[in-house]
């Protein structure tokens, strides 16, 4: 009788801090939620001008094609279209503002279970992950999309002799590909991150990621060719950067990867 006494307290000790970590995720997944959900009435209060926003390398690309006396305009070919665009740019928005919330609810669920050199060792790569995906939104925003959307309005044909071709865009159409951009190369940037975390273990080695990269050549052209829009010019310039960003991560890794391994590499 003394053994199964014994049996069932540990059963009931072990519940016990299971139940503590289920409360715990709860209350984190209900913050989290509730941060989204804020930031989602804000931004589709202010969704019209947050388009309105995104236009603009569309407009410079316009003006600069086009000449100042032809307006950009864009049209919506269904009743709900557009209302139903502002809903998805507010939820990917409110994602994106949310993002620091989430990530530290993320933080202080798990953050418990880890020693404090872990947590003092992992705190960088928190700071760089979002640091390193909005450098990848900046770079969508200021060199992508102007140079996607010039190389597509200098396709039109206006104002000469033949038939009048001109780009008409849906309002639907430029969200999907800001937003797809957006998404390949905000997370594509964490590469470094992704790459350093693995080293900081000792998953991988800085020697190894030099043997490899005709390997990693490939497989960044492959992802390129997967999460872009289906057009050479976004899958260009994502594969170029990631492989910057794969050069970048070997000296992170460099700097991070225990000296005994890197030394063995040698």
């Amino acid at each position: 009788m003394a053994g199964i006494d014994e049996d069932i307290d540990e059963v009931e000790a072990s519940r016990a801090p299971l139940m503590s970590h289920l409360e715990e995720l709860r209350t984190r997944l209900i913050w989290s939620l509730l941060a989204v959900a804020v930031m989602f009435v804000v931004c589709f209060v202010y969704a019209e001008w947050i388009y309105n926003v995104l236009l603009v390398p569309f407009e410079e690309a316009a003006r600069s094609v086009r000449g100042s006396e032809l307006d950009l305009q864009l049209i919506f070919t269904a009743p709900l279209e557009f209302f139903f665009v502002k809903l998805k740019l507010a939820l990917f928005g409110a994602i994106v503002l949310a993002f620091p919330v989430l990530a530290y609810q993320v933080w202080a669920f798990v953050s418990p279970g880890l020693y404090k050199n872990e947590r003092l060792a992992f705190t960088p790569f928190l700071v760089a992950a979002p640091v390193l995906f909005a450098a990848g939104l900046a770079f969508v925003y200021y060199v992508i999309l102007p140079f996607v959307m010039n190389f597509a309005l200098s396709q039109e044909q206006v104002g000469g002799e033949g038939p009048q071709i001109q780009l008409l865009t849906r309002v639907s159409e430029y969200l999907n590909l800001v937003t797809t951009l957006a998404l390949a190369f905000g997370i594509s940037f964490q590469l470094p991150v992704l790459l350093s975390l693995l080293g900081k273990v000792g998953i991988i080695t800085s020697g190894q990621l030099i043997r490899f990269w005709k390997f990693a050549l490939i497989g960044i052209a492959t992802f390129a060719a997967f999460v872009t829009p289906p057009d050479p010019i976004s899958q260009l310039f994502l594969g170029g950067a990631m492989f910057g960003l794969y050069g970048l991560s070997i000296l992170a890794v460099k700097l991070v990867e225990p000296k005994d391994e890197a030394e063995g590499e040698d």
